[in-house]
């Protein structure tokens, strides 16, 4: 598993490199000039321009400047923003809410949504199957923050079950509801994925052999249907986590949540691109790490799936 899991990381590496330079040159090719944009429409002179671009290696080439990050990175530094600010104590206090939020959207897209998806599977065909299916479609069509302002009004301005907005309450209090809008999406697709799998697998031969055997229909589905079932919902749950981290924006901009995300929706809007580019780095590291977990609980889930073996392959 070891040799695995080294060579798994080694094939991450040229894809951080490719997908940081990618947005390294996208951020910075967006059009305005950012020290300029500190002043507003006040002059700047000419020497203070020159000084603040020579620091902010603003004049050098764009795979010269990409270098000069990714050396500041490998020593742990983000690097500043155009005020002098350090990235990482920006955005220190704030990887704290977006990973609170968005583990509290994961752990309910998780759970609801594999219950519902085994309700339907099933059921195939029946209520239950027709319900899970109609809902799902339902939350998948509606916009999120059509959904996050419809659920702030009647949950937490009408009912008043949950929090409105801010984390004062805490985790998990203040971060249920926008988890659930948060993770709404994703449940939908837990749920619809689940529900497939488990039942093409309820038709497999060794399910039918099972049966035969006369083991409990509880082994039957738990121990053997459903472990092999879940085999493609890991690999959606993996790829997810890092979506519900970096596609939290709009949710935390609805419930007033001070997380990564709006900090990076106001650095888009101040032409910060040292921040943007700070953040999406780390949510790029997660990603990677993330998949090599899934990769990783395959073997776990599936003991037909040999480490060695893919690693040879």
């Amino acid at each position: 598993m070891w040799r695995y899991a080294v060579r798994r990381l080694l094939q991450a590496v040229p894809v951080f490199f490719g997908t940081t330079l990618l947005i390294y040159a996208m951020v910075f090719a967006l059009p305005g000039d950012p020290i300029q944009a500190l002043a507003g429409d006040k002059p700047v002179p000419d020497n203070v321009l020159r000084t603040l671009r020579d620091r902010y290696n603003l004049n050098d080439p764009l795979l010269v400047q990409y270098a000069k990050y990714m050396w500041g990175l490998a020593q742990g530094d983000l690097g500043e923003n155009y005020t002098g600010q350090s990235v990482s104590d920006m955005l220190g206090g704030r990887w704290a809410v977006t990973a609170r939020l968005a583990l509290t959207a994961w752990i309910f897209e998780l759970a609801v949504g594999i219950a519902l998806g085994v309700w339907a599977g099933l059921r195939r065909g029946r209520l239950a199957d027709t319900l899970v299916l109609g809902g799902t479609t339902l939350v998948i069509a509606v916009p999120v923050f059509v959904l996050g302002y419809i659920a702030q009004i009647a949950f937490g301005l009408h009912w008043q079950v949950f929090p409105t907005a801010g984390t004062e309450d805490g985790w998990p209090v203040s971060y249920l509801l926008p988890g659930i809008v948060l993770g709404s999406l994703g449940l939908s697709y837990v749920a619809r994925l689940t529900r497939t799998s488990l039942a093409e697998n309820l038709r497999a031969d060794y399910v039918r052999t099972a049966r035969a055997k006369g083991l409990p229909k509880a082994r039957v589905i738990g121990r053997h249907t459903l472990r092999n079932s879940l085999i493609p919902v890991v690999t959606y749950l993996g790829v997810d986590f890092g979506n519900l981290m970096g596609g939290a924006i709009v949710t935390e901009g609805i419930f007033n949540l001070p997380g990564v995300g709006q900090q990076v929706f106001q650095s888009i809007q101040l032409k910060e691109g040292p921040v943007v580019v700070g953040a999406v780095t780390v949510l790029v590291l997660v990603f990677l790490l993330v998949n090599l977990a899934v990769d990783l609980l395959y073997g776990v889930l599936d003991p037909r799936i040999g480490y060695e073996r893919g690693a040879r392959s």
